[in-house]
This record gives structure tokens, C-alpha cells and sequence, in this order.
């Protein structure tokens, strides 16, 4: 087993170039905070991009900001704070519910996951602030996407292409993102001893209300005191943070006390404590627990996914919080993850999918880790798989199941572009 550290980008090529010379199957790793996510590594070799750092571009006037792929996310947002801006899209940090110390996030990760925050509703997610990418792809090619300016739209759809791919079609040599302001204030709202439904109507309210909520969630009973250091304490809450200058802030924090003045007991809490509580959320804070224990991610239609959650608690033993408006469940599972009974609700309440994130490596090979895709789709994916690794020499068998070299070939032959 030969692990590589390429320095440089040209070192990536060369070592990309020889593993598919060989058909030698390449590991993707930054320094690894994510690397339990996805089906167990089928390859004998790693490329480990932990040395390949340094900002290699950064104009806050212009709001850009450009990166090595092995550059720790916590220098780059550091970095950015410094200069009073962030990454609008918050992406969140995989590590301690992975069982690993904060902070180990790579920026090249950061496409790779295509990670978001509780923004999400507002802001977007990775793909919707990348800019330019610079990669190697599977074929042993460098190549380059996008540019370093805002308003550049060449190759964009192909940087968009990389978000969310998990290293499985181009290892990323240096990323270029764009950056915002960092609000001035922000103050979250707290809804307190509200059970699910009554929460996601909550939410709905606040999100399409003039009020600009930025994030909106929901800590069910227990869960709630499972943040912030149990200062919350255990009865249900639910979160709307506010954003901005202090004015308007406070001003729209009184709008929504008069919409929801009914609903339950009203808190607040203001600045670094709504950024901790945010935080919390974000990565998950509730199921950090040291287990093994399945935590799944789903994505589905905020108004039907407290209904899911009632249905699947009926079957099995579990706990869930909300994030996203009720788009994001978070749910830890007692036993086994259940992902035929998990899948076969979510079809039954309008859709959606649904992530292992965290479970052994027995069960993350036994069960689909991943949204099983549609024919169609999964014909779309084989294509590009084919396109920019042919001999599927990246990351083998971490989304799928990897079939060797000559059936990928057998199964994507005439239906190339």
C-alpha cells in the first residue's frame, strides 16, 4: 500500500497519472474528518492531500477568495473573520460526529461534500458559491474550471459538477470561492415547549414572514439540552435567528414576537451565544455522543417531515431534530439504520432522500450510504463517471458499489455523448 502527500499540484498529476497507468484505485483524503462517510474504501492506495495548503488568493474588496484543496477550513474562516466576512453558506464541520476533533475540515472538502449550514434556506450550499476549481481528473488530465472574479460564469456548471461528488470524479487542486460580509448582529428567537407540528407551523410562519429569518430549526424534547452546554435546558425549542445591523435586527425580532406571542414562551439569545447555538446545530451537537450508533441526514418537504418522523417512531427506536425550516431531519437510530423503512416513508410522505452519515463499517457496506438514484440519473452518473474517470480509479466503491473497469466500460459503452 503506498500512501502519497503530493506538495504541488504537479505532483497530484503525476501520482494521478500513475494510478491510472496501473488501474491503481486511489483513497481522496484531506485530513480525513469525513472520511467514515460513504460505503468502505475499496482501494489499496491513498492520496493524502493534507500538505497541498496555503491561500493562494485573497481580495475581501472583491469578495473572492482562492485556496490549496488541502487547506484546513478553520485558517480559511479565521482568515475571513479577521477581515469582518464568511462563507455565507456555513458549511458545517463533519468531524466530532465522526468521532474526531473540530476543526479538520478541508476547503477542498468543503466542495467535495457540497456542505451547507443552517443557512441553507437562504443561502445556499457550496455549489452556489464556488467560483473556479482547478483538478486533476481520473484520466491523469489537469484542467480548470470557472475563474477568480464574481461575475465569471465560464466552466461555472462544471465546478458545479464537482459539489457533492465526494472526490469520485477529479481530485480538486485549488479552489477559488466567493465570500460575503459578516452580519453585523444576529440574535436568535426562541419558541419554547412547541411539539413538532405546531414547531414546523412555527417555522413556516416566521420563514415566509417580512422578518428575513436567516435559519430556522427545531430541538424537540431532550434534544434542546443537548446544546449549548445544557444552558437550554430539556423542554422543546425552536430557533429563528435574525441577521444584520443592530437596528433592523431589532426591529425584526419585535415583528416576529408579535406573529408569534402566542405560540409559547418567548427567549432570546444574542451574539456569541446565537453563533455557539448555530454552531450546535450545524454539526450536529445532539448525536455527538462517542457511539456508532446510525445517524442518518434527510432532506424532504418541510411540511411533511415532523409526519415522517411520527411514522418512523412508530417502528423504531429513534430520535430526531429539525433544521432547514423541517427540510433537514437529523435522526439517531438505537439499532440497526433501517433504510428500507426509513426510504419507504419518506416516498410515503412526499419525498426526499436520505444519508447514512455515521454507522459501522459492516453496516455502511451492507446498506445503500447514499440515495439510491433513478435509472435515468444513474445513467447520467455512470456517463460522467466514464467521462473524467474512465478506469474509476478515485474514490472506488464510496458512493456505489464499484464494478470493475470492463463492466463500467461495458455499461457506459453507447450511451457516451
Amino acid at each position: 500500500m503506498t500512501t502519497f502527500t503530493p506538495a504541488t499540484s504537479a505532483d497530484i498529476l503525476s501520482a494521478v497519472q500513475w494510478a491510472a497507468a496501473e488501474a491503481a484505485p486511489l483513497e481522496i483524503v484531506g485530513h480525513g474528518s469525513k472520511r467514515a462517510i460513504g460505503r468502505p474504501q475499496q482501494a489499496e492506495h491513498t492520496l493524502d492531500l493534507s500538505k497541498l495548503t496555503g491561500v493562494t488568493l485573497y481580495e475581501p474588496a472583491e469578495l473572492v477568495l482562492s485556496a490549496r484543496a488541502g487547506t484546513p477550513l478553520a485558517e480559511i474562516e479565521k482568515l475571513l473573520a479577521d477581515n469582518g466576512q464568511r462563507f455565507d453558506f456555513e458549511p458545517m464541520d463533519y468531524g466530532p460526529l465522526l468521532g474526531q476533533v473540530p476543526g479538520r475540515g478541508t476547503i477542498g472538502g468543503v466542495l467535495a461534500a457540497n456542505l451547507a449550514g443552517p443557512r441553507r434556506l437562504k443561502a445556499g450550499a457550496a455549489r452556489d458559491h464556488i467560483l473556479g476549481i482547478q483538478a486533476v481528473s481520473g484520466r491523469g488530465e489537469a484542467f480548470k474550471s470557472g475563474g477568480r472574479v464574481v461575475k465569471n460564469v465560464t466552466g461555472y456548471d462544471l465546478s458545479k459538477a464537482m459539489a457533492g461528488s465526494w472526490g469520485t470524479l477529479a481530485v480538486a487542486t485549488d479552489v477559488t470561492f466567493k465570500v460575503l460580509p459578516a452580519a453585523e448582529t444576529e440574535t436568535t428567537l426562541i419558541v419554547r415547549g412547541l411539539l413538532d407540528d405546531n414547531a414546523a407551523a412555527a417555522m413556516s410562519i416566521a420563514m415566509g414572514s417580512s422578518a428575513e429569518v436567516s435559519s430556522a430549526a427545531h430541538l424537540p424534547e431532550r434534544m434542546a439540552a443537548r446544546v449549548l452546554d445544557g444552558k437550554l435546558g430539556g423542554d422543546p425549542a425552536t430557533l429563528l435567528r435574525v441577521e444584520g445591523f443592530g437596528p433592523s435586527v431589532a426591529y425584526r425580532l419585535g415583528q416576529l414576537r408579535q406573529m408569534l406571542g402566542n405560540a409559547g414562551p418567548l427567549e432570546e439569545v444574542a451574539e456569541d451565544a446565537s453563533r455557539a447555538l448555530w454552531r450546535d446545530v450545524r454539526d450536529v451537537r445532539p448525536f455527538v455522543d462517542g457511539s456508532d450508533k446510525p445517524v442518518w441526514r434527510v432532506s424532504m418537504p418541510p411540511a411533511n417531515a415532523h409526519h415522517m418522523v411520527l411514522a418512523l417512531r412508530m417502528q423504531a427506536a429513534c430520535d430526531a431534530f429539525y433544521d432547514w425550516q423541517g427540510g433537514l431531519v437529523w435522526l439517531s437510530m438505537e439499532g440497526e439504520p433501517e433504510a428500507d423503512l426509513l426510504r419507504g416513508l419518506i416516498r410515503q410522505f412526499g419525498g426526499g432522500h436520505a444519508t447514512l452519515v455515521r454507522a459501522t463499517p459492516a453496516w455502511r457496506a451492507s446498506v445503500a450510504v447514499f440515495e439510491p438514484q433513478s435509472a435515468a440519473l444513474a445513467a447520467l452518473s455512470a456517463r460522467l463517471k466514464a467521462e473524467f474517470d474512465p478506469k474509476a480509479i478515485l474514490n472506488p466503491g464510496r458512493m456505489v458499489h464499484s464494478p470493475d473497469s470492463a463492466s463500467l466500460a461495458a455499461a457506459t459503452e453507447g450511451a457516451m455523448p
